[in-house]
């Protein structure tokens, strides 16, 4: 019987929404698919002002239908794939609309920041099963989100290689204690810097990942060490953990993606080449692994693996986020929403590496706190703390 039931799990083809399909993970997402087409179908795409690559992915993949979320972009899409029988919507409201298609299975969330927040939710509410890579969903609205999905059946099948890391370590565990887990964080470019040496760096330093091929703003992140914080309050809600079970450590190498502590002291930790190829294909066919070309990792080309103490006092915003997720309530979305603003005026060269924690830090101070906040609760935060922080950006 389990094999009979393996045969037809594996023989039907799983049918994706991919949101943000010309993003970093989006377009990493479509490498796994290109190279399964057995296992999955596209049936939607959504992409922002990159309208040129979209148009391609939708020629390539044939999908049901098609969201540009630049209008503008609109009828330039439509245009193109009028002839191809595709379906073009143009906003970010057709996103929220297009993912309650009866015939999509998964939808993987790969929009970056709170953007990504209105069409997740609206996935969950109408039934879906989710590939989570927009890890601010969870940051900004964590309580709100975990609810609506126990409460719809919905799974989140993480894709951020640390929480798929811990998923899978999880793998048969799930009905034993947690005693901690360790996120492990590559440290970024800056690894080992003082304050002094931060103070000048720029952009093009940031973006210098030494074993991540990422979008921009995620890079700043992990230069800066709010990515990893960003995780912390991700892992909370993804895997109902307490503030004192999560730590964060530093590995230069990122073949250790993370590590799961349980109540008798073992350890199991999950192990890989730096590649989110593999934690996209594993949430996509989850509870199946699929057979790769990915490459190996070989311990002799690793002869050591360190770990080192995250150093939370020149990077402050693994700190200021461990003092968010402590206070709750809507300080996660403030946290986020001033990020997001301090890590666009650095790429935009209108503000130093190190003034970016101030600000952040700033907007926590100054903004209302809510200890139980609702949906509309949460948009006014974000809407509010953006514009703190650009008030503290001009002064």
């Amino acid at each position: 019987m389990n094999i009979q039931y393996k045969k037809v799990a594996e023989e039907k083809k799983k049918s994706i929404a991919i949101l943000g399909s010309t993003g970093s993970i989006g377009t990493q997402a479509l490498d796994v698919i290109r190279a399964n087409t057995d296992k999955f179908t596209v049936e939607v795409l959504t992409g922002g002002s990159n309208a040129d690559l979209l148009i391609k992915q939708a020629l390539e993949f044939n999908p049901n239908a098609v969201v540009v979320a630049d209008e503008s972009k609109y009828q330039y899409v439509k245009d193109a794939l009028l002839p191809h029988d595709i379906k073009v919507y143009g906003g970010s409201k057709a996103i929220s609309e297009v993912v309650e298609m009866d015939s999509i299975d998964l939808v993987l969330t790969a929009i970056v920041g709170y953007a990504g927040l209105e069409s997740t939710i609206a996935a969950i509410r109408s039934g879906k099963q989710i590939a989570l890579a927009n890890k601010e969903t969870l940051v900004v609205a964590g309580e709100l989100v975990t609810e609506l999905a126990k409460e719809k059946g919905v799974n989140l099948y993480p894709v951020d290689s640390e929480h798929s890391a811990i998923f899978q370590c999880l793998a048969g565990e799930f009905h034993n204690p947690i005693e901690k887990i360790y996120l492990t964080a590559s440290g970024g470019p800056f690894r080992g810097k003082d304050s002094a040496f931060l103070k000048t760096v720029k952009k093009e330093q940031a973006l210098k990942h030494p074993n991540w091929a990422m979008g921009a703003k995620i890079t700043i992140d992990s230069a800066s060490m709010m990515n990893n914080g960003l995780e912390v309050i991700e892992a909370k809600w993804l895997f109902g953990l307490k503030a004192e079970q999560i730590d964060v450590i530093v590995h230069p190498q990122s073949i250790v993606h993370s590590i799961v502590q349980f109540i008798d002291g073992s350890m199991k930790a999950q192990m890989g080449l730096p590649d989110m190829k593999l934690p996209i294909q594993y949430a996509l066919a989850y509870p199946l692994r699929l057979n790769s070309d990915f490459p190996r990792f070989n311990f002799i080309n690793y002869p050591q693996l360190t770990f080192e103490q995250a150093d939370t006092k020149t990077f402050r915003n693994l700190a200021l986020a461990f003092e968010a997720m402590n206070k709750g309530g809507n300080a996660p979305c403030a946290l986020n929403a001033a990020n997001e603003v301090a890590v666009a005026a650095f790429l935009a060269d209108k503000t130093g590496f190190l003034e970016m924690s101030d600000i952040v830090e700033r907007c926590l101070q100054t903004i209302q706190y809510i200890a139980k906040p609702s949906y509309t609760d949460y948009t006014e935060t974000d809407k509010e703390t953006r514009r703190i922080a650009l008030q503290f950006l001009n002064s």
